[in-house]
């Protein structure tokens, strides 16, 4: 199983959570993306479901000298999420790690300006809120997002992703009331090895997405 690209890796998800929606199990929706890679997703599922789309943006929390090894993830102004036997494993304190933290702060901050502009976040409650990414790994970005997302009083959360590690999705089953990940492939290490086209999308694509949503 792999992906041409991520919007079509999004077509297969809005396929599936249309027929959730027909079913009478997505009332009133509204799609979240994780940025950037998550817009890509997204944009089809929203277009399909008819639903507002707008973007909740979370930063990774890499390890020292190994940034691409999530230990934790922040969103907002809420406490970072660390992973305590992450750390444990590698040996790392929260003081060693909270000049990555401030530094992913002040880049999440940056991108909330240049995607939202003086526009408030989207009111959630009392709605379905569906969380969107490209992929889950370790997790650590989408739990962050669940958490913060539940403290905003949805009526129901949903996580949907097209592909992910099965540990990560059974992990994740705990944080939403509905996940949707219809390809959960043993040996799973990294996202982008289920896409032929991973690359890396710029906030100049993130803003193009977010503008052809709200054009339809």
């Amino acid at each position: 199983m792999r992906f041409r690209d991520r919007a079509e890796a999004g077509r297969e998800l809005a396929g599936l959570l249309s027929d959730l929606r027909d079913g009478g199990d997505l009332a009133d929706p509204v799609v979240l993306a994780l940025p950037r890679g998550g817009i890509a997703v997204a944009e089809p599922v929203a277009r399909a479901l008819a639903a507002p789309l707008d973007v909740l943006v979370v930063r990774k929390i890499g390890a020292p000298h190994h940034e691409e090894f999530a230990v934790g993830a922040l969103v907002d102004d809420d406490p970072p999420f660390l992973d305590a036997g992450t750390l444990d494993m590698l040996g790392l304190t929260e003081d060693a790690l909270a000049p990555a933290v401030e530094r992913e702060r002040r880049e999440l901050h940056r991108r909330e300006r240049v995607y939202r502009g003086d526009s408030p976040p989207p009111d959630l409650a009392g709605r379905t809120v569906i969380v969107v990414d490209d992929g889950l790994a370790t997790g650590a970005t989408a739990h962050v997002a669940l958490r913060h997302v539940r403290h905003r009083d949805p009526a129901r959360l949903v996580l949907a992703v097209p592909v992910g590690a099965p540990d990560a999705v059974h992990r994740l089953s705990a944080e939403a009331d509905l996940v949707v990940c219809p390809h959960r492939p043993a040996g799973f290490s990294a996202v982008g090895q289920w896409y032929d086209d991973f690359g890396q999308l710029t906030d100049a694509d993130v803003l193009d997405l977010l503008h052809a949503s709200h054009g339809h």
